[in-house]
């Protein structure tokens, strides 16, 4: 397998590089309005990242801090651009022990697709709005519970040792997901979708927070080597 071929951004006539530098590794989290679901998520993978590397980030880690070279961020294809995220998903990072405090919503931009090693949306809707902007994005965009279950089907050892970095790992782990995604298809439509709880109680925002964590769990995993703490 080979990595996705960089790509022509829109209305531009010079090959863009997609990613960041090769010492890091980019993952972009979308969801719609960049306050629920999108947060709750680049938070959650930051602080599991903290935690399965060893590292301390305090603040909830600053946008664009590297954890073991992994930059997480979020944005939204609707997103309230300067707002704080919703209080239950600041409700639902303290559940879990992460940190929801100096969080800006943002709309998604052409650069945040353009620099993202990984793009995972809450949904096939965003899947699909990300893949239309361009970028030669289709090959490393997934909605967080495709790349999940395909991640599952895949063999650790077929990926890069640990001693040659979380970076190469996670480059070659979008490469075998995306081989192996019209091979193994979802058991149903839905089973891809990490439903809005814009709006919704409390109770509600947990169960998907909690189901964002478990989608989250396996792919941690499988990009640092590392189990979560029991």
């Amino acid at each position: 397998m080979t990595a996705p071929d960089a790509g022509r951004g829109i209305g531009t006539e010079h090959t863009e590089t997609f990613g960041g530098p090769g010492d890091t590794f980019r993952i972009l989290h979308v969801s719609t309005g960049n306050v629920c679901r999108s947060p709750i998520t680049e938070r959650l993978t930051r602080h599991a990242l903290a935690d399965r590397l060893g590292h301390v980030v305090p603040g909830g880690c600053a946008e664009g801090d590297a954890i073991g070279g992994l930059i997480v961020e979020s944005a939204g294809t609707w997103g309230h651009e300067g707002a704080p995220m919703e209080a239950n998903a600041e409700t639902v990072l303290a559940d879990f022990g992460a940190d929801p405090t100096g969080f800006v919503g943002r709309e998604l931009l052409d650069e945040h697709v353009i620099r993202a090693d990984l793009v995972l949306t809450a949904t096939r809707d965003h899947r699909a709005q990300v893949i239309s902007m361009g970028h030669s994005a289709g090959l490393r965009t997934f909605t967080l519970k495709e790349f999940t279950r395909l991640v599952r089907a895949i063999d650790p050892a077929t990926l890069p040792p640990l001693d040659e970095g979380v970076v190469e790992r996670a480059r070659a782990l979008v490469r075998a997901a995306a081989a192996l995604r019209g091979w193994l298809l979802a058991p149903t439509a839905e089973a891809d979708e990490v439903y809005d709880p814009y709006g919704a109680p409390l109770p509600f925002f947990r169960s998907v927070g909690d189901e964002i964590n478990q989608a989250l769990d396996p792919v941690l995993t499988a990009l640092t080597g590392v189990p979560a703490r029991a």
